[in-house]
C-alpha cells in the first residue's frame, strides 16, 4: 500500500514536476536573453561612443581647413584611396589652401599652395620626413632618412661629396653602358618579339632605369640577374609605401610583399659593400658611388691613424669630411633610399620624355641636331660632363618634363609638435602633413600656358626666374640630394636616344590621361614601337 501510495506519490509528481518549474525554466531562458541582449547593448554602445570618438576628434582637428563635413567611421576615405585618381587629387588640392583627410588613425593635412607647401619644407623644428606608416618597417627605422636636426645635417655632408661634378663624371660611363645595352634590347623586342607592333613600355622604361641607378650606385658588384630580379619586384617596394595603405605589415598583403622585396635588396647592397670595401682597400678606381663612399671611409681611417700615431700629417692631407666606418648593412641601407627616392620618379620621368619626345617630333629634331654638334657630327663620341653641360635644349626638355609632369606630386611629413601653418590653423601633433608640388608647377602666374608642354619657356621664357615654383625636387634642408644627378641623367638618356634611335608611340584615348601608381604615368603605359636609327 506504501509502495501504490509512494507509486502514487512519484507518479503525481513526475505529472506536476513541470508545472511547477515552468516558471523556472522560462525564468532562465529570458535571463539568457537579457544577459545576450545586455551584452550586445555593451558591445553596440561602446562602438558607438568610438565612431562618436573618431567623429569627433576629426571633426576637433579638422577646424576650419577644407575637407569632409564628416568621416566614414574609422576606415575614412581608405576604399576610395586605394584607387586614386588624378582628377580626385586636382579637386583635393583646389578645395583650399590647406584641406585634410582622416585614413584609418592618420590625420593627413595636406598644403595645396606654392607658399603652403615651402613652409611645410622649411620648417624642420616642426615636421620631418615621414614617407607613411610602412615605410619604417621597409626601409628601416635606423635609416638615416629618419634622421633629424643636427645628426640629419651631419650625416648628409658625408654624402655630399658623392654628388659632385668630378663625383658625377665618375658613373657615366657605367650609366652609358646601360643605356646601350637596353637600347638594344628596345629595337629586338620591338622588331623581332613584337613584328614591329606596338606595345607598353612603361615596364620596360622601369627596369632600364633601375638598372642604370643600380650601375651607379653599385657598379658591377651586383649580377645583370639580381638586377633584373630588383627591377621587377621593386614594384612590391613601391605599392607597399602608396601614401594609403594598411598601417601595420600582414601577410600576403602590399606591405608584406614590398617588406621581402626590401629584405632582398638589402642583402644585395650589403653583399656589395663588402666587396668594395676588399677592393678599394686594394686600391681599386672609383667606379660607382658605394666605392666612393666606402673610399672616404678608408681615407678618413687612415688619417685617424695617422694622427693617434703622432704622424705630422699636412693639412692638405685631411679628408674634406671626416667619416666613421659604416658596416655593410649601414650602406646598404644608405643606397637603398637613393634608390627609393630615384626609381619611381625617374622610371615616370623617362616614360613621359619618350612619349613626349615622338608626339612632338619638332622638339625631337632639336634634341638630336644639339646632340650630334656638341660631338661635331660624331654620334659615338662618349659621355662627358663638358658635352652634357653644354646640351641646352635638352635641358630644357629636361626641365619641362620634370614641370609638366612631376614625379613628385607630394612629399609626406609627420608633425612633431603641435604647427601653427597659419594663423588660424595648428596641425596637430601626431599628424600627417602632405606639401604638393604639381599645383605650385602648374601656377599660369610663374608658367603661362601650364598645361602646354613648352621647352622654350625655360630658354627664351622667365621660367628660370620661378624659383620658389620650382619645387619639383623639393626644398630646405631635405631637399633632393640627388638633383643634378637625376636631370643629367635624363638628359644623357634621352639625348643617346636621339641619335641611336627612332621611336613611334601609338596613342590611345588614355595616353594623356594620368595613372598615379607613386608616381605618375600614362594610363595606356606608353605604347611604342623602337628601331634602329641608321
Amino acid at each position: 500500500m506504501a509502495e501504490v501510495s509512494n507509486g502514487s506519490f512519484v507518479f503525481l509528481t513526475a505529472n506536476t514536476d513541470p508545472v511547477t518549474t515552468l516558471p523556472l525554466a522560462n525564468a532562465s531562458f529570458l535571463s539568457l536573453i537579457y544577459n545576450g541582449i545586455s551584452a550586445w547593448s555593451a558591445v553596440l554602445t561602446v562602438l558607438l561612443m568610438l565612431v562618436a570618438y573618431d567623429q569627433f576628434k576629426y571633426v576637433w582637428n579638422k577646424g576650419s581647413i577644407a575637407g569632409p563635413t564628416w568621416k566614414m567611421p574609422f576606415i575614412g576615405p581608405f576604399l576610395q584611396s586605394v584607387n586614386p585618381k588624378m582628377d580626385e587629387y586636382k579637386a583635393k588640392w583646389a578645395s583650399g589652401d590647406l584641406s585634410c583627410v582622416s585614413v584609418f588613425h592618420k590625420f593627413v593635412v595636406i598644403a595645396s599652395t606654392r607658399d603652403m607647401a615651402r613652409k611645410v619644407f622649411n620648417s624642420p623644428g616642426y615636421v620631418k620626413p615621414c614617407v607613411v606608416d610602412a615605410a619604417y618597417k621597409i626601409l628601416r627605422p635606423t635609416n638615416w632618412v629618419f634622421l633629424d636636426g643636427k645628426e640629419h645635417v651631419d650625416y648628409r655632408k658625408g654624402l655630399n661629396g658623392l654628388f659632385t661634378r668630378q663625383a658625377l663624371e665618375t658613373y657615366l660611363p657605367g650609366q652609358e653602358e646601360v643605356y646601350e645595352r637596353y637600347f638594344a634590347d628596345f629595337v629586338r623586342i620591338s622588331q623581332n618579339d613584337h613584328a614591329g607592333k606596338p606595345i607598353p613600355y612603361m615596364p620596360l622604361f622601369r627596369e632600364l632605369m633601375c638598372a642604370v641607378s643600380l650601375r651607379t650606385f653599385v657598379g658591377h658588384y651586383i649580377s645583370d640577374a639580381a638586377v633584373k630580379k630588383i627591377a621587377d619586384d621593386y614594384y612590391n617596394i613601391t605599392a607597399a609605401l602608396e601614401l594609403v595603405n594598411f598601417p601595420i605589415i600582414i601577410p600576403f598583403t602590399k606591405s608584406w610583399y614590398g617588406k621581402k622585396a626590401a629584405d632582398m635588396v638589402l642583402n644585395e647592397f650589403s653583399q656589395c659593400a663588402a666587396k668594395s670595401k676588399v677592393r678599394m682597400a686594394a686600391g681599386g678606381d672609383i667606379t660607382c658611388i658605394m666605392d666612393g663612399w666606402i673610399k672616404q671611409m678608408q681615407d678618413s681611417e687612415k688619417y685617424r691613424q695617422r694622427v693617434a700615431k703622432g704622424v705630422k700629417v699636412d693639412p692638405s692631407e685631411k679628408p674634406t669630411q671626416l667619416l666613421r666606418e659604416f658596416s655593410d648593412y649601414e650602406i646598404s641601407q644608405t643606397v637603398f633610399t637613393f634608390l627609393f627616392a630615384s626609381q619611381d620618379a625617374t622610371s615616370s620621368a623617362s616614360t613621359w620624355l619618350f612619349q613626349l619626345m615622338a608626339d612632338r617630333s619638332e622638339v625631337l629634331d632639336k634634341v638630336r641636331q644639339e646632340n650630334l654638334e656638341v660631338r661635331n657630327g660624331d654620334r659615338h663620341v662618349r659621355f662627358s660632363m663638358d658635352i652634357l653641360e653644354k646640351m641646352t635644349y635638352t635641358r630644357a626638355v629636361v626641365k619641362e618634363v620634370l614641370r609638366y609632369r612631376p614625379p613628385v606630386i607630394m612629399v609626406p611629413y609627420v608633425v612633431k609638435k603641435s604647427f601653427p601653418v597659419t594663423d588660424t590653423y595648428t596641425a596637430p601633433k601626431g599628424s600627417m602633413i602632405v606639401p604638393t608640388t604639381y599645383p605650385a608647377l602648374h601656377d599660369p602666374e610663374a608658367y603661362p600656358n601650364p598645361e602646354y608642354y613648352d621647352p622654350d619657356r625655360w630658354i627664351t621664357g622667365d621660367a628660370e626666374k620661378a624659383t620658389k615654383n620650382w619645387l619639383v625636387f623639393g626644398t630646405g634642408p631635405h631637399y633632393c640630394l640627388g638633383q643634378t644627378y637625376a636631370q643629367l641623367n635624363l638628359m644623357a638618356m634621352i639625348g643617346k636616344a636621339s641619335m641611336h634611335l627612332n621611336w613611334e608611340h601609338f596613342t590611345t584615348p588614355l595616353s594623356e590621361d594620368i595613372k598615379v601608381f607613386a608616381t605618375i604615368f600614362p594610363k595606356d603605359d606608353c605604347p611604342l614601337v623602337f628601331s634602329q636609327r641608321s
